[in-house]
């Protein structure tokens, strides 16, 4: 979504901090709202209040086209279907209830393109006036399709590319072909009105492994010559054994501290040329345990951080089951440290049962949102020792089901569009 340009606030006479009302609306910064506050020592950072639904994530099918050696499909056993028309109105419904309406992303665990009433969601979701996204594998992106998209008035369009070259590409992707998918970009980028900041948006998401890494410059070039604008990298969370070997984390997992970022080294870095003179030297200052940051900003990351909370998102899946992040819809295996992990689905209720804003404002699970915001999870991804760590049902600090300190997302190792 796009960012707003510099705000002033002002403090009144009884010292609070007046924001900009539009900026207030946008954060869901409404009279009474809890605000987390974390003060830096030039800067105060707000957080979203939990209570603010900002963006929802829709999954039209759990159905694919292809088979990714990377995919979550690899370990689950479930139900496969489309979202039906009756669930989908019921996602407008609640959509439709607030002012702005959040902003929505047609992904899942599935190929969105696959849902035969695709354009008319994204179509019907626009005339909301909500900023709309969708990721798409791009084989089914037909010139049909593409116009379709265009005028619906989609925001963002993602297509994911692993590999740079027609071999590494079909090695991940199974059942893909890469020159098809590159040509269905091509086209697209034809078709969509012409100019300097033209919509739809194009995007690549990239999953990163030990086969593909030095793929990833070229899929960036080859991504600005079609017109894409937004690139994202994650890494690949194993879903199989035989993918633990991909992996490009390992150390990072174990050097990944819980210390105070106060108690840690600081090392204020430059903006410089990173060429043959200084690469080493920069990496090695990465790898050196203090706390980095480069012109200003910080290269570590934040830890226990859940992006899905920060964002104030919640998740549809294609039979109207509402999750507070994708992976959660679903039970699946997963590895960490090399260990069969078992994540438990967790489902706040169906929209066939009750509306969009009664499940997002459910006591149990605003506290829920809360906790994990907070983060007094054991750590796990640190850790990854006992037998606990081997499912998501409770910790080693008492805490129950769903327990969420064996995420990679929240460690930004793993992340999504």
């Amino acid at each position: 979504m796009g960012t707003l340009p510099s705000a002033w606030a002002e403090v009144d006479a009884e010292g609070r901090l007046v924001i900009p009302p539009e900026l207030a609306a946008r954060l869901g910064l409404e009279p009474g709202a809890q605000v987390r506050l974390e003060v830096g020592a030039n800067d105060l950072r707000l957080h979203r209040p939990v209570t603010h639904l900002n963006k929802v994530y829709i999954e039209p099918t759990n159905l694919c086209n292809i088979a990714c050696r990377t995919c979550m499909r690899n370990s689950w056993e479930v139900d496969e279907g489309r979202m039906s028309e009756a669930t989908f109105a019921r996602v407008l419904e609640g959509l439709g209830a607030l002012t702005p309406p959040p902003s929505v992303f047609f992904g899942g665990i599935g190929e969105p393109l696959a849902h035969p009433r695709i354009i008319e969601m994204v179509a019907q979701v626009k005339a909301l006036g909500a900023w709309t996204e969708l990721i798409t594998n791009g084989t089914l992106l037909d010139e049909r399709r593409a116009r379709g998209l265009i005028a619906a008035g989609l925001d963002v369009l993602w297509v994911s590319i692993d590999g740079a070259t027609p071999e590494s590409y079909a090695d991940v992707r199974l059942g893909a072909e890469l020159p098809r998918v590159l040509a269905n970009m091509a086209r697209f980028r034809q078709l969509r009105p012409a100019g300097h900041h033209a919509k739809p948006e194009m995007g690549i998401n990239f999953v990163a492994m030990r086969r593909n890494i030095a793929d990833l410059p070229t899929v960036i070039a080859t991504g600005r010559r079609l017109g894409a604008t937004r690139f994202m990298v994650s890494n690949v969370l194993p879903y199989t054994a035989e993918l633990c070997d991909e992996v490009l984390y390992n150390r990072t997992l174990r050097d990944i501290t819980y210390l105070p970022s106060a108690w840690l080294p600081r090392l204020s870095f430059p903006k410089m040329d990173l060429n043959d003179d200084t690469e080493e030297a920069f990496l090695r200052a990465l790898r050196s345990g203090a706390n980095v940051t480069f012109a200003g900003n910080n290269l570590g990351g934040a830890n226990d951080v859940c992006t899905f909370i920060e964002h104030g998102s919640m998740t549809v899946g294609w039979n109207g089951n509402v999750s507070p992040c994708p992976p959660l819809l679903y039970d699946h295996v997963s590895y960490l440290h090399r260990r069969q992990r078992m994540s438990y689905r967790h489902i706040i209720g169906n929209l066939a049962e009750r509306d969009l804003l009664d499940l997002w404002n459910d006591p149990e699970y605003v506290a829920y949102r809360q906790r994990v915001q907070t983060f007094a999870f054991a750590p796990c991804t640190a850790c990854g020792g006992c037998d606990l760590s081997e499912a998501n049902l409770e910790d080693c600090l008492g805490n129950e089901f769903p327990v969420c300190g064996g995420c990679l997302w929240a460690q930004a190792v793993i992340q999504c569009p």
